[in-house]
């Protein structure tokens, strides 16, 4: 039987959507996460924003094209945060954001008995109060995610995900050096990921540092996703700098460069920290890729906050900006609190910022001369990967270079991507 596991969201979904489609290789089926023809359907789902919950049930109708007869397991935070909307889909099953890699127990059970779950569906699992799958991903790709934690504390005004995830809990140190050293030759590069990775502990104690000179033995490319500004010490950078594979690539969430909106977003920094931050991260690191997330449209942000969040980001001259429109959620502390703002105005504030963004990254490219690039893949007549320090490039030749981290002279640039001549393979 082949099962297609179709993923939505971040990282750490795919990541778990990893593991499940692991588990399910070891039990016999054939699996594969891409969208095509399958007798069964996992689909794991993402609540961040309205426009994520709409195309998670959207997704449904997508692999109904391929197999209309299909049966479909649909699991995540979009099912956590609200069942209802999948139950009338005519699917098969449905679970929440805990517990997935039981769903390959439920498939078994599903496939000797096609009637077991058609008359109770719905089996939401309670949130964890710890660590709870010791999970290995398949890994397909020359850099592999793991996952090192899940949930968090935070409690942003804006952010439904710690009520759909729980609480911050961390994998033992010893589960994560275990899958790591599992990975084969091909994997060049390491990607911890997490719903909050800055809060990753050992023993209660702050623990990412610990875990990355632990990782750093295996020499492969170490590079952090999504971190706090908390984090950031003098301490912890000159840590970093003495790792012999760590990837300068930083990507702090400020979400708003205005000190009002930072308030009543329930962000736990200033502007000035967060400057001070970067400015610390620069003097360890010159080259750094720092690149961000930013709310625009939050429901108290006016004309004036939001051009004080403008000239903040400009003056922080990050990498590459990422760049949402405020996606109102039910339940969270802001839309008790707050109207949202017209659609029009959110665009208008979002396509400034994306015309920033394009300037910004031009402008860290031609700070850069030479990159070491580990190649992924192949677009038509070009090989592409990333620098170290997150600079999308661009490789023409010859020869075959995926798998491949090879020495490059950067020669132009454009929409964001570096164009690069091959000096050393």
């Amino acid at each position: 039987m082949k099962v297609c596991v179709m993923t939505l969201g971040c990282k750490v979904n795919k990541y778990e959507s990893d593991a499940l489609m692991y588990n399910l290789e070891l039990k016999g089926y054939l699996t594969t996460d891409k969208l095509e023809f399958a007798d069964l359907y996992v689909i794991n789902t993402c609540a961040v924003t309205k426009e994520a919950e709409k195309k998670s049930r959207q997704m449904i109708a997508r692999c109904r094209k391929f197999n209309p007869v299909a049966k479909i397991f649909v699991c995540g935070c979009a099912s956590q945060n609200n069942s209802m909307q999948f139950r009338d889909r005519d699917v098969t099953f449905i679970s929440g954001s805990a517990g997935k890699i039981k769903i390959s127990k439920y498939i078994d059970k599903f496939v000797k008995n096609d009637k077991i779950f058609v008359k109770n569906p719905l089996r939401i699992q309670k949130l964890p109060l710890r660590y709870e799958d010791d999970l290995l991903a398949k890994q397909t790709r020359t850099r592999a995610y793991i996952k090192i934690q899940d949930g968090c504390n935070n409690f942003c005004s804006y952010c439904i995900i710690p009520y759909l995830r729980g609480r911050s809990r961390s994998r033992p140190i010893f589960s994560i050096i275990n899958e790591v050293s599992l990975l084969s030759e091909q994997i060049k590069e390491i990607v911890l990921t997490g719903i909050n990775v800055t809060d990753y502990k050992i023993d209660g104690k702050e623990g990412l540092l610990t875990l990355l000179n632990e990782l750093d033995t295996f020499g492969k490319r170490l590079r952090l996703s999504s971190i706090e500004e908390s984090i950031i010490s003098e301490k912890f950078i000159e840590g970093l700098s003495k790792l012999s594979n760590f990837c300068p690539h930083f990507h702090l969430s400020l979400q708003s460069g205005c000190d009002n909106t930072l308030k009543k977003m329930n962000r736990h920094y200033t502007s000035e920290d967060f400057f001070n931050t970067i400015n610390l991260i620069r003097k360890y690191f010159p080259l750094a890729g720092i690149t961000t997330d930013v709310i625009v449209g939050f429901p108290t942000e006016n004309e004036e906050d939001f051009k004080k969040s403008y000239d903040f980001i400009k003056k922080c001259n990050f990498s590459q900006l990422h760049i949402f429109q405020y996606s109102q959620r039910e339940g969270t502390m802001a839309s008790k609190l707050y109207k949202d703002l017209p659609y029009s105005v959110k665009h208008e504030r979002s396509e400034k910022l994306f015309e920033l963004n394009r300037a910004l990254q031009e402008n860290f490219i031609k700070q850069n001369k030479y990159v070491e690039v580990l190649v992924e893949e192949k677009e038509g007549d070009y090989y592409i990967g990333y620098s170290k320090n997150y600079i999308k490039c661009k490789l023409h030749t010859k020869d075959n270079l995926l798998g491949q981290i090879v020495r490059a002279k950067i020669v132009a640039s454009h929409n964001g991507e570096a164009y690069c001549k091959v000096i050393k393979v």
